[in-house]
């Protein structure tokens, strides 16, 4: 196996796999892109952006509620769940953050009682992380300040069409639905 490569352009490499038995040469052509220039600023906007909008609600969260944006984000998903609970596994997927991140944030959540966790009566393995009465008092209080800041730091900045643009532009990076 022979695996050789090639410029066509400056932002695309192509390269030929050649494998050999019985005499035979069979070659396939696989093409990538390298990003252009414009491609990593757009990628680089997106990072900066994320990062700004999120120290703002980080702030904004800790100064007026004593609650982190990943705990804020916790309480909230619990919050949209039914019956305020989800199992460990789905709600990691949901506030992306690894299984021991996230195990280690509910041992938290648990300790000043936001969060309560529960057995799965169906898989003794599973784990629930439920919603206290607590928790859901806290993240009443705390959402105002959370869609505060995420308006005025994203939001206020783009007008009815762009905000539907974006929406579809970031769901399909994300591949997720979003209404146009």
């Amino acid at each position: 196996m022979v695996w050789t490569a090639r410029r066509c352009s400056p932002t695309r490499v192509s390269r030929v796999h050649r494998t050999g038995g019985g005499g035979a040469v069979r070659c396939r052509f696989v093409t990538r892109s390298i990003p252009s220039a414009t491609e990593l600023t757009v990628w680089r906007t997106l990072l900066r952006a994320e990062a700004r909008i999120s120290r703002r609600l980080q702030a904004d969260l800790l100064d007026r509620h004593d609650l982190a944006l990943g705990a804020y984000d916790v309480l909230m998903n619990l919050g949209e769940a039914p019956g305020g609970r989800l199992r460990m596994n789905d709600l990691a997927d949901r506030v992306l953050l690894s299984r021991s991140g996230l195990t280690r944030l509910v041992d938290r959540l648990q300790r000043e009682g936001l969060v309560d966790r529960q057995t799965c009566a169906s898989d003794a393995r599973g784990l629930y992380a439920v919603l206290t009465a607590a928790g859901r008092e806290r993240l009443v209080e705390a959402t105002p300040t959370y869609r505060e800041g995420v308006r005025d730091s994203m939001l206020g900045a783009l007008d009815e069409p762009d905000l539907r643009a974006l929406g579809v532009l970031l769901g399909r990076l994300a591949d997720e639905r979003v209404p146009a």
